[in-house]
């Protein structure tokens, strides 16, 4: 029988030669990832655990390739080539040069539990099977469609212990990431077919419960013409669209899927004397998702030496004189990770709280790797270790031909199939590697706690309820916005339409028998308790709580209140908080500032809002000016 490599004898003795003359293979006494936890994954306050509520760190590497990259052939030109977007393969790295099994068997070898697996939205619908050269060391997988090898990845991923999730890399298959097409969820095809590719693959692997995520879109940027954005409201913004995605494939597809945003990769001009930057998860401290279901919205960023805060990445055009992250100081480095990133999972008791995903790091390996860019992979392991953060390597596949080739990679193959890892003897990472491996993490059990959301209705609808969605239209023409079922309102802004919620105190408080009431007059203010006299007043009926409202432009519309359980509300203090003309949430309020630059009030965490004053006026705003606060017991 004929191998792909030559005589099965002669595959054989190789194998024994390379046994005999390789030294040990110095691992990380730590590194093999545990394979007996529970799916699905979920999230406490920052804390990814699994479905026993055990920490769960995604010690993670991308498997680049489904989604455009090239299979290297140690022909330089031909690589070259295949780098600038040319794709031989349309499938995993690799798998032309190692038998799937073994690459497998090399990731948990170095100590990740969980994979990046890029595709592209063409990937999805392409149906032309792969080349036979593109699965030389994989013959089982003649024949397939890309999606089809895909699925043979993800399930082979899974039976071995690893978590896969899946990532939308591009919509075209090739490399990423420039001006190319690929800039936006929506650049080459519509929102709708990027959303419904969404559903289709959410679907596909429904019952895999080792499938643990969604990374909804790679480093979004602008393109020739346009920036992306957060908040706006237009077909560019990311933050809508994400949040929009992130609760279909929940609500339609998928409930136990992480679903994981990362921040916009890029915007403006990258020319000295243009605006610039690379906000990544900046913006998140103004404007938080909050998904249907709390617990399962995960955020991530990315970071390489040769790019920076305000630095593009490139060489020559589109090169400005800004710092790479290189260049910057310990100092200035944690500085700046904590705006862009690490806040996010640093700061407790937020709207915006949640875990971070650090899903793209690396830097070059054996070849034109200088002192900064060594100095800086350093610092920035450490600045992941110090974070506890979770992350993903890129990349974990390469290609070598006589120990030269892709250098990034930590595990290469040569064209006859012969590995380079990254505990190979010879790679100045593997020290760092090491030590990111078997870093004193946090582990075991971790408790539930409070969750606070942002409900920002500021474009349309902001509906966080399962419940309420599934009801007919309670304000017909009004932006309605809703807590999520397990929470109650517990703070409102009194212009720019913010919402605060949260469980924090009792929990759970909406009872799953009970009903809602739409209130849009005075008729349940208590005769004699007129708690804001001269003022309208949307007042919840005894025994229920405020969970939503709605407007029209700034004007309150309604108040959506929801029946907690009988006997349940029967605290007697009751007050009054106004913020018409400052800022009124106590004096240690948790939940962050949920509506920058505008006037809130908050009820404390153990009172329930149960109305909402406004100046009713002719020709008055209708803006929220009070809220009624009663204590829980």
């Amino acid at each position: 029988m004929v191998t792909p490599r030559g005589s099965l004898v002669r595959v054989l003795l190789t194998a024994v030669l390379l046994l005999l003359l390789t030294p040990a293979v110095p691992t990380p006494a730590s590194a093999a990832p545990a394979t007996d936890w529970t799916g699905p994954l979920s999230t406490r306050g920052r804390w990814i655990v699994d479905a026993n509520g055990d920490r769960f760190k995604l010690r993670s590497g991308n498997w680049h390739g489904a989604s455009g990259t090239w299979n290297g052939s140690g022909n330089t030109a031909d690589d070259a080539n295949h780098h600038a977007g040319e794709n031989s393969g349309r499938i995993p790295l690799g798998l032309d040069r190692a038998p799937m099994a073994e690459i497998i068997a090399g990731f948990r070898e170095i100590g990740i539990n969980s994979v990046r697996l890029p595709f592209s939205n063409e990937m999805i619908h392409d149906t032309v099977p792969v080349t036979d050269d593109a699965v030389a060391a994989n013959p089982a997988l003649r024949g397939l469609t890309p999606l089809q090898v895909y699925d043979v990845v993800v399930r082979e991923l899974t039976a071995a212990g690893l978590a896969v999730i899946l990532n939308n890399h591009t919509n075209t298959t090739r490399w990423c990431c420039g001006v190319d097409g690929n800039e936006r969820w929506n650049s080459s095809r519509s929102a709708d077919s990027w959303k419904n590719d969404w559903l289709f693959m959410a679907r596909r692997y429904k019952d895999n419960k080792r499938v643990v995520g969604a990374d909804l879109y790679n480093e979004v940027r602008r393109d020739v013409w346009d920036d992306p954005n957060w908040g706006l409201g237009d077909d560019h913004d990311w933050f809508a669209a994400s949040q929009h995605v992130g609760d279909r494939i929940l609500t339609e597809a998928n409930p136990d899927l992480l679903i994981i945003v990362e921040g916009i990769n890029w915007t403006g001009i990258p020319i000295d004397g243009f605006a610039h930057e690379r906000p990544t998860l900046d913006p998140v401290r103004r404007l938080s998702h909050t998904l249907v279901d709390s617990g399962k919205l995960v955020y991530s960023a990315h970071f390489y030496d040769y790019t920076g805060p305000n630095h593009s990445g490139a060489t020559g055009l589109g090169e400005t004189t800004d710092p790479r992250y290189r260049d910057l100081t310990p100092a200035q480095l944690i500085d700046v990770l904590y705006r862009q990133a690490f806040y996010v999972a640093s700061e407790s008791d937020q709207h915006f709280t949640a875990p971070v995903w650090i899903s793209e790091f690396g830097v070059g390996g054996r070849e034109g790797t200088g002192t900064a860019q060594r100095a800086w992979f350093e610092r920035f392991v450490d600045e992941l270790i110090r974070n506890d953060a979770d992350f993903a390597f890129w990349p974990l596949v390469g290609w070598h031909e006589n120990r030269t080739g892709n250098g990034w990679a930590l595990l290469h193959w040569d064209s006859a199939g012969r590995r380079m890892g990254v505990y190979d003897g010879d790679d100045w990472r593997e020290p760092a590697w090491t030590r990111l491996i078997n870093a004193s993490s946090r582990t075991g059990y971790i408790a539930p706690v409070p969750d606070w959301a942002m409900l920002s209705p500021d474009h349309g609808d902001f509906v966080a309820s399962r419940r309420m969605r599934a009801l007919p239209d309670w304000d017909s023409g009004a932006r309605k916005a809703v807590c999520p079922d397990g929470q109650r309102l517990l703070g409102l802004s009194h212009t720019g339409n913010r919402g605060l919620c949260s469980d924090v105190t009792r929990g759970r408080l909406w009872d799953p028998a009970g009903g809602q009431t739409v209130v849009t007059d005075e008729r349940y203010v208590v005769q004699g308790a007129d708690w804001a006299s001269g003022y309208s007043k949307l007042q919840c009926p005894a025994g229920q709580f405020l969970t939503g409202y709605s407007v029209r432009g700034a004007a309150v519309s309604a108040a959506l209140c929801a029946a907690a359980p009988s006997g349940t509300l029967t605290g007697k203090g009751a007050r009054t908080v106004w913020f018409d003309r400052s800022d009124n949430r106590g004096t240690t309020p948790k939940g962050g500032d949920f509506a920058i630059g505008h006037y809130k009030g908050q009820c404390a965490d153990d009172e329930y809002a149960a109305g909402i004053a406004y100046t009713g006026r002719a020709g008055s705003s209708k803006t929220p000016d009070a809220l009624y606060c009663r204590k829980l017991t």
